[in-house]
This record gives structure tokens, sequence and C-alpha cells, in this order.
């Protein structure tokens, strides 16, 4: 497929720092490929702002939304579906997440998802592969974030083994470093704490193995740059990251006491308040998995999401990957969810012919997934199916787009009071709506003939007023399409929104 994409924006809410990423898009003999245009990155610490009950702190919401305002104004000239937002640890974590979502998004003018950690841990690694040296066999990436870690392990530009651990910078640095005191027993008890955790997944990693490993974004690119402009590492090994030279680091740090004395060449100012919860890691990092040097790349999370984004533009979506995988994994009868698929896309259309692409696949999703649950239980199985898709981690897909589709999947069937169950999600109605007619009229597992049925929206963008129009003879040769059609217009007026069933207009 020949590349029409110009020009792609990524922007990441981390926890220390917000960055934002523009590209362009090129082919080349590779294939496609990526060239950084332009950058900026904003010393944000979102995640020093949560406070002992997980709220984001008024003063460090309104740093985000000052430098959300800088990135939006440069991205203002961008489609949408040519800017991708992201948050992670910081946001996961905040009970006041929504309120500050609300506020963030109108700040940058753009919609910002909340990834999961091994989502997250995904984008990453296909960030850093595509920024280092190709090389052969496994590679570990390791990317330690303001308030998580990334490991993963991939070959090429595959990640295959993903693992996001709740240890980063900023977290580490409040607990064992406040103020930016470090002593012998402050840095042993952070390095031992970061080695508790990375104890959980080390053994699988090292089975695993890997021929390289890369550590990615700004705390890796951070240590390299002091390790080399203070000539800490080997003279044999003087560029990137390697043990002798962290343990060096280390002694320098101790012996400071305050790392505000520091004037290390490499170690920059914004970085203080969080180098040593960095260093600590890192030194767990390579004791836990027996590292004795890493390769250093300031590429991660915003490349991989434009190259993600290049992705879907080229029909190469993650996500439909993914629910295929889900498909099979689960063992969703494949020809009845193309049936309701179909159906589903068909009443859709009448019902919003104007419908964005991105709601029609958000609802070709929700009706190939729609029978994931019946691999636990046929009874109730829209909430197995909701509860499975909520929960499980589903490449490419956001914690938002995932919500929604539960919530899609745990309405698509019985009553509707279920209807906004869960918090922060907004469902699309007539998707909602045209997936539980789908249901409904497939019920028998067998090709299904429209022609006897039309949908005609109401005056609002909502499913109030809508007209289901049935042709009697058609009703007649199905009964219990009949009487389901009659049960499900009284379940929506229910609820108060006015659904009927009607003979066609006779002229």
């Amino acid at each position: 497929m020949s590349l029409t994409v110009q020009h792609l924006a990524a922007v990441d809410l981390g926890s220390n720092s917000f960055r934002m990423l523009v590209g362009k898009a090129a082919e080349s003999v590779h294939g496609a490929q990526i060239y950084p245009l332009d950058s900026l990155r904003e010393p944000v610490r979102l995640g020093a702002g949560l406070d002992d009950d997980k709220n984001l702190s008024e003063e460090s919401q309104q740093r985000a939304l000052a430098a959300l305002r800088r990135f939006g104004d440069r991205l203002r000239q961008f489609h949408p579906e040519r800017v991708r937002a992201v948050a992670t640890n910081a946001v996961r974590v905040a009970k006041n997440a929504a309120v500050f979502l609300e506020r963030a998004q109108q700040a940058l003018g753009f919609p910002i998802e909340v990834i999961a950690g091994r989502e997250e841990a995904r984008l990453v690694y296909i960030g850093a592969a595509h920024s280092v040296t190709p090389s052969a066999g496994n590679r570990l990436v390791v990317d330690i974030g303001g308030g998580s870690t990334e490991f993963i392990i991939g070959a090429g530009l595959e990640p295959r083994m993903m693992e996001s651990l709740y240890i980063g910078c900023v977290s580490m640095s409040r607990e064992f470093f406040p103020g930016g005191r470090v002593d012998e027993q402050r840095m042993k008890s952070a390095e031992l704490a970061a080695r508790r955790e990375i104890q959980i997944i080390a053994r699988e990693f090292r089975k695993a193995g890997w021929a390289a490993a890369v550590g990615s974004s700004g705390t890796a690119r951070a240590l390299a740059d002091i390790l080399v402009g203070s000539q800490l590492n080997d003279a044999r090994a003087s560029l990137g990251i390697t043990r002798a030279g962290l343990r060096r680091l280390r002694k320098i740090y101790v012996q400071a006491e305050d790392l505000g004395t520091l004037r290390l060449p490499g170690l920059k100012p914004d970085r203080l308040p969080v180098a040593a919860g960095g260093l600590a890691i890192m030194l767990a990092v390579f004791e836990e998995l027996g590292l004795k040097s890493m390769e250093a790349t300031d590429a991660g999370l915003r490349l991989g999401v434009l190259y993600d984004l290049l992705g879907r533009e080229q029909q190469q979506d993650m996500r439909a990957l993914t629910v295929q995988q889900f498909m099979q994994r689960y063992g969703v009868d494949a020809r009845q969810a193309a049936r309701v698929e179909h159906i589903a896309l068909v009443l859709l259309e009448q019902l919003d012919p104007l419908a964005a692409p991105a709601r029609r696949q958000a609802l070709r999703w929700a009706a190939q997934l729609h029978e994931v649950g019946l691999s636990i239980s046929h009874s109730a199985y829209h909430k197995h199916s909701a509860y499975i898709v909520g929960n499980a981690d589903m490449p490419g897909f956001s914690r938002s787009e995932q919500a929604a589709m539960a919530e899609m999947l745990l309405c698509h069937g019985g009553k509707l009071k279920k209807l906004g169950s869960l918090p922060g999600v907004s469902v699309d109605l007539r998707a909602l709506l045209a997936l539980r007619l789908a249901v409904l009229l497939a019920r028998n597992r067998r090709d299904v003939e429209l022609d006897g049925l039309r949908l005609h929206p109401g005056a609002q963008q909502g499913v109030a007023g809508t007209r289901i129009e049935a042709d009697p003879r058609w009703l007649r040769a199905s009964p219990l399409t009949q009487y389901s059609l009659e049960q499900e217009t009284a379940e929506w007026q229910r609820v108060g929104l006015d659904v009927s069933l009607r003979e066609p207009a006779r002229l």
C-alpha cells in the first residue's frame, strides 16, 4: 500500500516529563520510516504531584496544563487522526484522573488516552527497536519512567515478552531521596526495594535470554550522558551504560550527600530531583538481570506511538490483530461474529450515514468480540465478555477504548439499566442499538435478509425518537423476531428512550 501520510505527532504525558514528537513518514528501501522533525520536552513532574491519597495536586495540574497548551499551539494545524496523545503511570493511578483529563484534553486540543503498562511496554519496544542498530536474536529493552519501568524482550521489530513494574525514578526519589539527600543507607534501601520488584520477572526474562540490551528514554539517556561525560565507564566501553560506570556514579552520589551540590558533566539541573531514584533502579536492573552493559537511546514511547499511528493509517492496526487473536483464544464462532458485524454495520449506516470511521470500527470490534464470554459460561455471557475485554491486556487499545467496548458488550444483551454502570464511560447509543438488534436478528445463527426492516433515527444524535419499521409479512415469517423486537423497544422505553416498532408508512 502506498504511503499517504506525511506528518504525524505523538504526545507523551509521562510521570516525570511531558514530551512531544513530530515526525515525517516516508517510504524507504526498508519500508515506511518516520523521520523526526521537531520535539519538545517539559519537566512537568506530574508524578511528584500525587499526594498520599493518590490525587494530583492543583499545582502539578497547572504545570501540566501549561505545557499541554504550548504543545497544542504547535499541533493546531494537525488533523485529529494524525495526533495521538498517551498518558502513563501518574494518570493511571490518580484518583482524580477523570477531572484532570477533561482539563488536559481541552488544553491540548486533542483526545488523550490512558494506556496500560503492557501497552506502554509494547510501544516503548517498537520505538526503541526502530532507533538502534539491528541485531540477531532477542533484544532486551528497559524503560525507566517516572512512575513505572517497562521490560520487554523482542526480536526485530516484534515485542514478545512485556512487563510493567510500579517502580519509577519519580516515585523512588520521593520515597528514598527526599530533597535530593543521598547516603549509603538510603541508596541501599532503594536498590533493595527495586530489586524486590524486578525479582518477580527476572527468572522468566533470563530464561528467554537476549543478545543485546537497550535502555530507552529519559533515565537511560541521562545516565549514559553522565557516564560518558564524566568518563566513568571503562575505556574499552566508553559509550552507553556499564555496570562499572554505574557503581562509580553510585559512589559519587553517596559521597556528595546532597545532589544539589553536584556538578557533573551530563547531569542536567532538571534531572536532579529524580537522578538518585533513576540510578537506584538501573543498578537493580543490572544486578537482577545480570547485565554488564547496555546501549542507550532517547527513542521509546513517543517514536513507538508514531509507528503505531502510521500502522493504523496503512491498515496495519495492532488493535485489529489483537481482536483476531482474542477470537481465536476464546473460541469465538467466526461466522456468527461476521454475521452480527455485517448486520450491525448496516443498521448503523441507517441510523447515522455520516458515522465516523472510528465509530464504525469500534462497532465492528464489539461485534467480533461480543461472544468471548461464552468461553466461561452461556449464562450471563455478556457480563463475562465485558469483564474479559475490560480487564485483559489488549495490545493497541487504550484503557478508555477497552472500557467503552466493555460497556458496549455489557449492554449488548439483557436489561439496559446497566447503562452507565462503568464510571467515566460514554456509550455510543446508536452503535449499541445497532449491536443489540444485530444480535437479536442473528439469534438463530443463520444469515438474515434485512429487506423487511428499516431504521429511522430521531432528530437528536442519540436513539430517542428512533423508529424501527418492519414489514408485517416479514415479521409474520418470524414470530420470534417480532416478539424480540417488541421486547427490545419496550426495554429502551423503560430507560426513558423512545424507540418504537412500526409498520412502514403507506403512501
